[in-house]
C-alpha cells in the first residue's frame, strides 16, 4: 500500500518504552485494535530479545524495530537479514554509518525477503536525533552546515543507498519533501499533541501539523503512555490526524475549483 493511502491509524505508531513486558504486552493488547505499529526500542529489544517482537506479532500487532544498527557494512548486512526473519514491518540503521553501510542493509533485506519469500520490511535511515537541536549539533558532533541541510544531505545519501526512507523530526519535513523526490517515507518521533509535555524532545511537532508537513508515519510514545486512559489519548491524535487529512483535501478540492 502506497504510504499516500495509509489511514491514520496506520501512520500511528505507539513506541514500547517502557521496562516489563507484561505491560508492553498489556498495551498491545490494549491498543492493537485501534493502531496498527509498535515501535520495539533498545531498552525492550535488549531486556526481552527478539521473542518479545514475536509476542507482539503473534498477538497481531506490526513491529517497527527501532535499534538504529550502525556498524560495519558486513555486521548490519546480516542483521538486516535476521530483522527480515523475525518479520519484523519496519526497521531502521543509522545515515551516519554510510552509504556502503545503508546499501549492505537495503541489499541484505531485499535479498533475504525474496529468498524466504518473505514480506519485505520498510527499511528506513535515522538522521540527526531529535533530542539533538542546532547548537548541540555544530558543537558535539562539529558539523558545520545547517541541521536542515545536513539532515537533507543525509536523506538523499539514504535514498541513494536503496533506503525506503527516513526518520527525521517534524520539523524538516517539508524540506525533505523539496530535498528527496519520488516515492520516499518520512517516519517521525518527536511529536507531541498540544496537551502533552515535550520532556527530552527538543525538534517537536503536534500530529496535525505533522501531518499537514507531509509525514508518513508518526511516533507517540510518552503522551499515550502515561495517559489515564491510553486509548481515549490515542483516539485524541487520531481524530486530530483526521482532521487535517479533511481539512486538506477540502483545500484541494477548493483550488481546483477556482482554476
Amino acid at each position: 500500500m502506497r504510504s499516500a493511502e495509509l489511514s491514520a491509524a496506520e501512520r500511528l505508531v505507539i513506541a514500547l518504552d517502557i521496562e516489563s513486558d507484561t505491560e508492553a504486552l498489556g498495551i498491545v493488547a490494549e491498543l492493537k485494535d485501534s493502531v496498527a505499529l509498535f515501535k520495539v526500542g533498545l531498552q525492550l529489544f535488549t531486556a526481552y530479545g527478539p521473542d518479545i517482537v514475536r509476542r507482539i506479532t503473534g498477538m497481531g500487532g506490526r513491529v517497527f524495530l527501532d535499534l538504529k544498527y550502525h556498524d560495519i557494512p558486513n555486521t548490519v548486512a546480516k542483521a538486516s537479514a535476521e530483522a527480515v526473519k523475525l518479520g519484523v514491518s519496519i526497521f531502521n540503521v543509522h545515515s551516519l554509518g554510510g552509504l556502503d553501510m545503508m546499501k549492505a542493509a537495503a541489499e541484505s533485506a531485499k535479498e533475504t525477503a525474496e529468498k524466504l519469500n518473505l514480506p519485505l520490511p520498510t527499511v528506513l535511515a535515522v538522521t540527526i536525533l531529535t533530542s539533538m537541536d542546532e547548537k548541540s549539533m555544530r558543537k558535539e558532533l562539529k558539523i558545520t552546515r545547517s541541521l536542515q541541510r545536513e539532515v537533507a544531505h543525509l536523506a538523499r545519501l539514504a535514498q541513494r543507498a536503496g533506503m525506503h526512507g527516513v526518520v527525521a523530526s517534524p520539523q524538516e519535513i517539508k524540506a525533505l519533501r523539496r530535498a528527496v523526490r519520488g516515492e520516499f517515507v518520512l517516519l517521525t518521533p518527536g511529536v507531541r499533541p498540544a496537551w502533552a509535555d515535550k520532556d527530552d524532545q527538543k525538534r517537536v511537532m503536534t500530529p496535525g501539523e505533522a501531518v499537514k508537513a507531509g509525514v508518513d508515519y508518526i511516533v507517540v510514545g510518552r503522551p499515550v503512555l502515561n495517559a489515564s486512559d491510553r486509548k481515549a489519548a490515542v483516539e485524541k491524535i487520531l481524530e486530530e490526524m483526521n482532521s487535517q487529512k479533511i481539512e486538506e483535501r477540502r483545500r484541494t478540492t477548493d483550488d481546483r475549483q477556482k482554476n
